[in-house]
């Protein structure tokens, strides 16, 4: 049985047609398929939109002080309460999740790009450059990161909390970048990063176009799971008073103030204890659904 040219170009054109999903999709699919992934990326959506759109809706800037109301429970006029300053507990609890998330967010970006670019390097050039870096590397793991971030902490003043942003992903990359050492070190030899090498194409625009893009699912994973490790370590920082520094406020600043009242005045601390504790839940629970997205082999071993 023979095929017309118009059947023949039909079952071409079909056969054409008929792409293989890319990467982003496939993992989109295996993410939003998983339980905890649906659950993690809503809970996460819903705290920002929380975050970002709450004071929107609420009459009371985390600013505003009202006089006739000083440590009050919940109510129509303050949702959460009121502390002993007067200021509405729901509105300084959105300001302080707004800097807690922000913080948390870029800290995880900052880190994550600094253990690719280190990672890479160390294990693409070797030699000395492998040394210099390892060096640095295990110099940081060494130090007592809590410790030096209390010392300068007068550096992250008021309005100064970008300091405070490089500084704590100044203590997040290390172990990341020993991972991706390893794996770039592999990339090395393999046949695209030979053949553009033979090509003439410089070492540094291999790493950036070949070995790092090849990283990305750990680099992806690891972004997502610094992000609370970021907010976990802001949180305990600012607890001690060696993060954000008032007048503004944060989840660590909340909880030290709320934990002096808690007992007789729960509203203060609690609503900003378990928004902290639901926050954190929902990016591991994102970052677990990730990983396992990007290395289903992973969960079936698990």
């Amino acid at each position: 049985m023979t095929l017309s040219d118009e059947e023949l170009a039909e079952e071409l054109s079909d056969g054409v047609a008929v792409k293989a999903p890319s990467r982003v999709r496939v993992v989109a699919g295996r993410f939003f398929r998983s339980t905890q992934g649906r659950i993690g990326f809503a809970v996460l959506a819903l705290m920002f939109l929380l975050a970002f759109a709450g004071p929107l809706v609420n009459r009371w800037s985390y600013t505003d002080k009202d006089f006739t109301a000083f440590m009050q429970p919940p109510s129509a006029t303050h949702w959460f309460g009121t502390l002993q300053t007067g200021s509405d507990v729901f509105a300084v609890t959105l300001r302080g999740m707004q800097k807690s998330l922000i913080v948390g967010l870029l800290a995880a970006l900052v880190s994550t790009a600094l253990a690719a670019v280190v990672g890479a390097f160390a294990g693409y050039f070797r030699g000395w450059t492998e040394r210099s870096l390892t060096w640095l590397t295990d110099l940081l793991l060494v130090l007592p990161a809590f410790l030096i971030l209390a010392i300068i902490s007068p550096l992250f003043g008021s309005g100064q909390w970008a300091v405070f942003v490089i500084m704590l992903a100044l203590f997040l990359w290390m172990v990341t970048s020993k991972i991706v050492r390893g794996m770039a070190i592999s990339l090395k030899e393999r046949e695209f990063v030979q053949a553009a090498r033979y090509m003439g194409v410089s070492p540094v625009r291999i790493i950036f176009r070949h070995v790092i893009p090849n990283l990305s699912s750990l680099l992806i994973v690891d972004a997502t799971l610094n992000v609370s490790a970021a907010i976990l370590t802001e949180t305990s920082l600012s607890y001690f008073g060696f993060g954000i520094q008032p007048p503004d406020v944060s989840f660590g600043t909340l909880i030290a103030d709320g934990s002096r009242t808690a007992v007789y005045a729960p509203w203060t601390f609690w609503f900003v204890a378990g928004l902290l504790v639901v926050t954190v839940l929902a990016v591991n629970l994102m970052g677990d659904a990730l990983r396992d997205a990007f290395d289903p082999s992973a969960k079936r071993s698990r």
